[in-house]
């Protein structure tokens, strides 16, 4: 397929209904993905039950930020296990369309259990609009930030074996150290910056604001949007490009 000719996110919508229906055909997995978030929750209920309402707005955040190790997942399997993507770009499919298409077929297959979290939420804990502007604009940028960046981590592996250590990693590393399911205060406060650079707990102590379990200087809450936004669409701008360049190689 000629590149230069292929019109940007053409056949976008087309191939994410195609990744839903497989998503969908999961049930088992989209029933238990919220395993990790449950577990963690029950933990905060017994232990330390006033800080359920930060664990329960960071489960949401997690759950969202989740969806990118689906994307890296699947984008792996469908590539090695069953070389689909040479059949997909075969066609007028973008590039660029494959890779969205997948994550937002991915989204779609997983939202109903975040919406589960997010009706938990409302009735244990209550959610203003304000709160749930915030949490609808940090979710979009971690959704599109973990989902941008599991695809173009899912292209730099031969093995299916050799990419699930990585994907532990990164899901530790971002979503579960990190200030998401406790309070940012937990957090030492000298490392604070780093908290607010990285997407789920940039996103979290953005809510947590609202809630009264953080106090962000106007400075902190620029670095945390900024950083939103910049990692968020840089990263989704860069997973385009990755996506142009490697369909030839893959």
């Amino acid at each position: 397929m000629a590149l230069t000719h292929s019109r940007l996110f053409r056949g976008t919508v087309a191939f994410s209904l195609t990744e839903l229906r497989v998503q969908l055909h999961e049930s088992t997995a989209v029933v238990t993905s919220l395993i990790v978030q449950v577990v963690l929750l029950l933990f905060v209920f017994i232990l330390a039950r006033d800080l359920l309402p930060v664990a329960l707005f960071g489960a949401i955040v997690f759950s969202m930020f989740g969806l990118g190790q689906r994307v890296q997942n699947e984008a792996a399997f469908v590539r090695i296990d069953h070389k689909l993507n040479e059949l997909y770009m075969a066609g007028p499919l973008a590039p660029e369309a494959y890779f969205l298409g997948m994550s937002l077929g991915v989204l779609g297959g997983y939202i109903a259990p975040v919406a589960v979290l997010v009706g938990v939420t409302l009735y244990v804990v209550g959610i203003s609009a304000t709160t749930a502007l915030v949490l609808l604009f940090g979710t979009s940028l971690v959704w599109l930030f973990a989902s941008s960046f599991g695809y173009i981590v899912s292209t730099l592996f031969r093995d299916m074996r050799t990419i699930w250590p990585y994907a532990s990693i990164f899901y530790n590393l971002f979503g579960v150290l990190p200030p998401v399911f406790y309070p940012l205060g937990f957090w030492p406060a000298s490392l604070t910056p780093v908290a607010l650079v990285l997407p789920p707990s940039a996103a979290t102590a953005l809510v947590q604001s609202t809630i009264g379990w953080a106090t962000l200087s106007p400075g902190e809450v620029a670095l945390a949007v900024g950083s939103l936004l910049v990692e968020g669409i840089g990263v989704f701008l860069f997973a385009i490009y990755w996506a142009r360049r490697t369909v030839r190689e893959n």
